[in-house]
Formats: structure tokens, C-alpha cells, sequence
């Protein structure tokens, strides 16, 4: 039988935005492929990640008014976020460890830097307000990972500043997602943990973890750590929360 390569890796995430970026970041431009670590691929359209500020979601408008202070953008991608919060005036700065989503988002306008939330810039200073926004509660990664990475974000925040993010709730009826979720359960995981991959031609990401977690999930990962959850607004399986340093 013939061997299928392995993708090379490398930015396949800065890939797709640059790719959709050319095309005009206009829907069908570009699609962003997942795959899980079980073989199981997703694909989404990636002129997502260029939303105009007036057509976010209620969830993610609700979360950027709470912003306040110097502000981080934490896995800012092509800048949509921190795009909406330049326009009202914020003093924003936005971080995403692909080099091409951070080209991206300086041609759109957005001050941005390669780092991430364990190897953050040099020089980047402490925030009034941290975003973990499109999802990017996930980058809590897991329940083993998460106090690491909630120390990390607050070595990056100045006293009583505010984390906002929005998640979303694993619980679902699908049987490839749910036949998933009892792996995980089995090897001692949380159920919506996920080991994935970005791929774009013949590129892919090296694999990482990314963690679907509910409100209630949410606050025992960080009952312990630097931060206390103020307050939860949820839409669906979709959810905003605001935590505070303590």
C-alpha cells in the first residue's frame, strides 16, 4: 500500500487568512480545515475572522463594552476584535502566535505582535483588560494546562484587571463528537478536550490542545487560580465571561 505523506508543517492558520485576506475576505473566499486527532475533519468559512464590527455577534459586542484600560487581544488572528475597539478609540494591542495572521492584521490596521500567551513579547507591559474572544477560552487548553495558563495571563495583566473571553459548551447529540468525548472521559481528560491541527494545502499546524468547556466547567478551572468569574452571559451553547484578578 502507498504511504500518504505527512503535511509539512508550518502557519497553515497565517496561510488561510492571507489567502482570504487576497481574495477580498469575502465569504467562500477561503476555508479554514480542522482535523482532530481521531481523523475527523471540520471546514469553516474563514472570512470569519474579518467580521466588521457590526456584524459580530451579540455575545462578542457584549464582551468587547466590557473591555476597559490598555487592552490585549489574545489570539487576535486578522484583527477583528481589536479592530472594532481601535474604531471607539481603545488602546489595543492584539497577539497571535501565526505570523501570517499577525501580517494580516497590521495591513488591516491592527498593532499586533507574534507571541502567544506562554511566550508573550518582549516588552509588551501589563493590560487593563485581557480577550480570549472568538472561542479562545479554549486556550485554556485543559484541566491540567489551565492553572499554568491562567498564572501566565495574569503575570501579563496589571492589578484588578478583567479577562473576557467567550466558550463554548461541548454537550451535543452527535455520535461522532459524543463517541469522542467518551474517549476522552476514558484517558482522563475533559470531555470537550481537543487535540487538533490546522491544515491549508500542504501545511498543517503542529497538534495542540483547544478546550470546549461550559460556565460550570469554567469556574472549577479557575476556582483556584489568580482569577474569580464575575459574570456569565450565555446564548445557546455559547457563552461570554468576565473574570477579575484577584
Amino acid at each position: 500500500m502507498e504511504h500518504t505523506p505527512e503535511p509539512r508543517i508550518g502557519d497553515a492558520f497565517g496561510r488561510t487568512l492571507r489567502l482570504c485576506w487576497a481574495a477580498g475576505a469575502v465569504p467562500g473566499a477561503a476555508v479554514e480545515i480542522i482535523e482532530r486527532e481521531d481523523g475527523h475533519i471540520s471546514a469553516g468559512d474563514a472570512s470569519r475572522y474579518f467580521t466588521p464590527a457590526e456584524e459580530l455577534s451579540a455575545l462578542d459586542r457584549t464582551a468587547l463594552e466590557a473591555a476597559r484600560g490598555r487592552v490585549l487581544d489574545v489570539g487576535a488572528g486578522a484583527g477583528r476584535h481589536a479592530l472594532a475597539l481601535r474604531a471607539r478609540g481603545v488602546d489595543v494591542t492584539g497577539i497571535d502566535p501565526s505570523p501570517g495572521a499577525v501580517e494580516v492584521a497590521r495591513q488591516r490596521g491592527v498593532r499586533a505582535e507574534t507571541g502567544s500567551i506562554a511566550r508573550p513579547p518582549a516588552g509588551i507591559g501589563a493590560f487593563d483588560s485581557l480577550l480570549l474572544l472568538g472561542n479562545n477560552l479554549g486556550l485554556l487548553q485543559g484541566e491540567q494546562a489551565a492553572p499554568r495558563v491562567l498564572e501566565q495571563l495574569a503575570a501579563l495583566a496589571r492589578p484588578g484587571a478583567l479577562l473576557i473571553g467567550t466558550g463554548m459548551d461541548p454537550a451535543t447529540s452527535d455520535p461522532e463528537h459524543t463517541a469522542y468525548h467518551d474517549h476522552n472521559r476514558a484517558r482522563g481528560r475533559l470531555p470537550g478536550q481537543i487535540r487538533m491541527r490546522v491544515r491549508s494545502g500542504t501545511l498543517a499546524t503542529g497538534w495542540f490542545d483547544y478546550l470546549l468547556v461550559g460556565p460550570d466547567g469554567l469556574e472549577r478551572l479557575v476556582h483556584r487560580s489568580p482569577w474569580r468569574l464575575e459574570s456569565v452571559r450565555e446564548q445557546g451553547r455559547n457563552y461570554s465571561a468576565v473574570l477579575r484578578l484577584r
